[in-house]
C-alpha cells in the first residue's frame, strides 16, 4: 500500500454511512446556493417590482454578502463549539425564513431585511458542511471531498439559472421565491431526524475552554498560519470574478450590454455552473495527487480569467462575438473550484479544533471581494450612464492585490508545511513501538 492511500492514524472511516450522513449537508447547502443565487436571475425583475435603480439594485446581493462575510468567522467558532448538526439547524431556519420573506416583501426595505437574514443563514452551511466531511472522512480524502461539496452547491446555482428563471416567467414573484422555500423545510427535516457530528467512537475531545479570551486565542492562532492567510487571499482573488457574473451581473451585461435573448443569457449562465462542475472534479483529482498544483492551479486561473475578461471588454464594437463570450463563461467556470483551494492551504496548518475558524477566515476572502465588486460595479454603472466595459474594470483590480497577496505569502506557507513534516516525522520516530 501507498504512502499516499494509507489510512492516517486517527482517522475517521469514510464509507457508504458517512456518505448518506455528509449527503444531508450537502443538500442543506444545496438548498441555501438555490436560494442565494436567485437574485441572479430575478435582477431585472426586482429592478422592476421595487423601482430601484442599479446602485439600489446592487444593495440586495452587497447586504446578503456582507452579512455573509461578517458571519464567517463566528460561525466557524460555532462549529468548532457547538458542532455540525446544530448550526446547520438554525442555517435552515433562517435562510428559509429569508426566502419567504422575500417572496412577501411589499418594499424595498422589507425586501432587503429578508436578504440580510438569508445571508445570515446561509453563512452557516458551506463551513458546517466541509467540517462534516472531515469529521466522517478520512483527511487524504480532503480536497475532493471539498470539491464535491462544492460541486453540490453549483448545482444548485445551475437550479436558480434553469428553474428559477422559468418559474418567474410563469409563475411570478411571490409563487416563485414562496414556492421555493418549501426545500428549506425539506432539508430541516432531514437534517434533525438523520444527520450526525461525527461516526460513533470518533468522538471529538471536549472543548474545555469559553468566553472572549478563548475567542480570541482561536482567531489569534488561526490568523498567525501562514497557510490560513495565504487560503483567504486565495479565495479572495478567486471566487470573486463568477460569484458577481452569477449573482446578479452576468444577466443584465449579457442582455443590456450584449443585446441578447434572456433565453441565451440564461444559457451563457448555465454554461458557467456547468464549466465550474466539471472542472471542480478535475481540480479535486489533481490537487488529491500533485499536492504542489494548489498554487500553480490558482494563480494559473487568475490569469485566464483576466485574460478572457480583458479580450471581452476591449473588443471593439459594441458586442462581443459569441465565441468569445462562451469563452468567458467556460473560463468562469473555473473561479469556483480554484477558490475551493484555499480551504487545502488552511486545513493542514490548523489543528482540528481550529479547523472550523480557519475555514471562516478563508471563506470571508472570497465574499469580501465579491460585495466590494458588487458596489463598485453598481456604483460605476451609474455613473458612467450605464458603461459595463468601465464598470467590470473593477475585475482586475481586485485581482492585481489579490495576486500580490498571494506571491508574499506562497514561499512562507510552503516553508512551515516543511517544517511541519520534519516534525511529525521526528515525532513518528520517537514514538515506542
Amino acid at each position: 500500500m501507498s504512502r499516499e492511500s494509507a489510512a492516517l492514524p486517527g482517522d475517521p472511516p469514510g464509507g457508504r454511512r458517512a456518505a448518506l450522513v455528509w449527503g444531508i449537508g450537502v443538500a442543506v447547502y444545496f438548498v441555501a446556493v438555490i436560494f442565494r443565487t436567485s437574485l441572479g436571475v430575478a435582477g431585472l425583475d426586482a429592478a422592476d417590482r421595487f423601482d430601484v435603480n442599479a446602485s439600489a439594485l446592487s444593495t440586495f446581493s452587497i447586504l446578503q454578502l456582507l452579512v455573509y462575510a461578517g458571519m464567517q468567522i463566528p460561525v466557524g467558532l460555532m462549529v468548532d463549539r457547538l458542532g455540525t448538526k446544530k448550526v446547520l439547524t438554525i442555517g435552515v431556519v433562517l435562510f428559509t425564513a429569508g426566502q419567504l420573506g422575500f417572496a412577501l416583501s411589499p418594499s424595498y426595505g422589507t425586501a432587503l431585511a429578508a436578504r440580510a437574514l438569508l445571508g445570515c443563514g446561509d453563512a452557516m452551511t458551506f463551513i458546517s458542511v466541509l467540517r462534516l466531511g472531515s469529521r466522517w472522512f478520512p483527511a487524504r480524502r480532503g480536497p475532493f471531498v471539498a470539491q464535491v461539496a462544492a460541486l453540490f452547491g453549483m448545482a444548485g446555482n445551475l437550479v436558480s439559472t434553469i428553474v428559477v428563471s422559468r418559474m418567474l416567467d410563469g409563475l411570478g414573484w411571490t409563487a416563485t421565491f414562496g414556492g421555493s422555500a418549501a426545500a428549506g423545510v425539506v432539508v430541516l427535516v432531514l437534517l434533525v431526524l438523520f444527520l450526525k457530528d461525527h461516526p460513533e467512537g470518533w468522538e471529538p475531545p471536549p472543548a474545555e475552554h469559553a468566553g472572549a479570551a478563548f475567542v480570541r486565542r482561536q482567531i489569534a492562532l488561526s490568523w498567525r498560519e501562514p497557510g490560513t492567510r495565504l487560503g483567504m487571499w486565495v479565495h479572495f482573488t478567486t471566487q470573486f470574478p463568477a460569484m458577481v457574473f452569477l449573482l446578479l451581473w452576468g444577466l443584465p451585461f449579457l442582455v443590456e450590454a450584449q443585446r441578447l435573448s434572456r433565453e441565451t443569457a440564461g444559457g451563457l449562465l448555465t454554461l458557467v455552473v456547468v464549466s465550474n462542475m466539471v472542472v471542480g472534479l478535475v481540480y479535486g483529482q489533481i490537487i488529491a495527487r500533485h499536492h504542489a498544483a494548489r498554487a500553480p492551479l490558482a494563480l494559473g486561473t487568475v490569469a485566464a480569467t483576466a485574460t478572457v475578461w480583458a479580450a471581452t471588454l476591449a473588443h471593439p464594437g459594441d458586442r462581443a462575438p459569441m465565441w468569445l463570450l462562451i469563452t468567458l463563461c467556460a473560463v468562469l467556470g473555473a473561479c469556483g473550484p480554484a477558490s475551493m483551494i484555499g480551504f487545502d492551504f488552511a486545513r493542514p496548518a490548523n489543528p482540528p479544533d481550529r479547523q472550523g475558524t480557519a475555514s471562516g477566515i478563508v471563506n470571508m476572502g472570497g465574499f469580501v471581494a465579491s460585495m466590494t465588486t458588487l458596489l463598485a460595479v453598481g456604483v460605476l454603472l451609474d455613473a458612467t450612464g450605464g458603461d459595463y466595459r468601465i464598470a467590470f474594470s473593477a475585475v482586475f483590480v481586485l485581482e492585481a492585490l489579490g495576486v500580490t497577496q498571494i506571491l508574499r505569502l506562497r514561499a512562507r506557507t510552503a516553508r512551515r508545511e516543511r517544517e511541519r513534516l520534519v516534525a511529525s516525522r521526528v515525532e513518528a520516530v520517537h514514538v515506542p513501538a
